[in-house]
């Protein structure tokens, strides 16, 4: 287990009453989420997410030269990830700097997502960075931060094979749901986030915490597809924003 993770279903807590969640929502119902592209004035790409109580800020720099030069690789460009909890935005979990166990292994598969997706072989002995900084956390930093990452390549103008988007799925007293808030993700039975790209639901990422029946998985699946429907929605409205500001600029400048 790593570090800040939690032990499923260790308390009698009791999160969802009438059929309602302790933040009022249904069960297959996300949180408000709010993505701004381009606000890092010096990233090629960048992206902000205020998921619920997470805000996420994503910065996309290259393809660029490869450093140090030996890792360069003349078949495409090398990805590079890194992720980290600011030591405010969870004390509780997470009072101190610096890299862990936790990040390290979320920084892993953030790239491993993104090896799947990014047409590296475009970008001979290159590298692209992905940094991703978890300004406040509340449950669910791994799939805002891949929706984040996605959302900020793509302002970037980096060529991918497809949009991926994210979400977590669970078990929580006895019910899947969706999109776990911080208390369902300490206290809930099960916890699944999953990535799926968008045209073919390529499954980018699944990792499980806590048991589930393979009924169970399914339906989470089912869940996770309608819901990263959504966020995708969300992804694509915050990329056009951008572009279109951008081409009305240069508009403005040709008259």
């Amino acid at each position: 287990m790593f570090e800040g993770e939690h032990m499923a279903g260790t308390t009698d807590k009791q999160l969802i009453i009438d059929g309602k969640r302790t933040d009022g929502r249904t069960i297959d119902e996300i949180r408000p989420l709010r993505i701004e592209v381009g606000v890092i004035s010096s990233a090629d790409g960048s992206a902000l997410v205020e998921w619920g109580g997470n805000k996420v800020l994503c910065g996309v720099y290259g393809p660029r030269e490869c450093i140090p030069k030996h890792e360069a690789s003349p078949y495409g460009a090398l990805i590079k990830c890194r992720y980290s909890m600011s030591p405010f935005a969870s004390l509780s979990e997470h009072g101190r700097s610096g890299p862990n166990r936790r990040s390290l292994e979320i920084s892993k598969v953030i790239r491993e997502v993104f090896e799947n997706l990014i047409i590296a072989e475009n970008f001979p002995k290159t590298q692209i960075n992905i940094f991703i900084d978890v300004l406040q956390a509340d449950g669910g930093t791994r799939v805002a931060s891949i929706t984040a990452a996605s959302a900020a390549l793509a302002s970037a103008g980096i060529p991918m094979r497809d949009v991926v988007s994210a979400i977590a799925t669970g078990k929580v007293d006895g019910q899947m749901v969706v999109d776990l808030g911080k208390d369902e993700d300490n206290f809930g039975q099960s916890d699944m986030p999953i990535a799926l790209s968008h045209r073919k639901k390529d499954i980018l990422l699944l990792q499980m915490d806590g048991l589930l029946t393979k009924e169970e998985i399914l339906k989470a699946l089912d869940m996770a597809e309608k819901s990263c429907e959504k966020v995708h929605e969300v992804q694509v409205a915050a990329v056009r924003k951008i572009y279109e500001s951008a081409a009305l600029s240069e508009q403005k400048i040709s008259l």
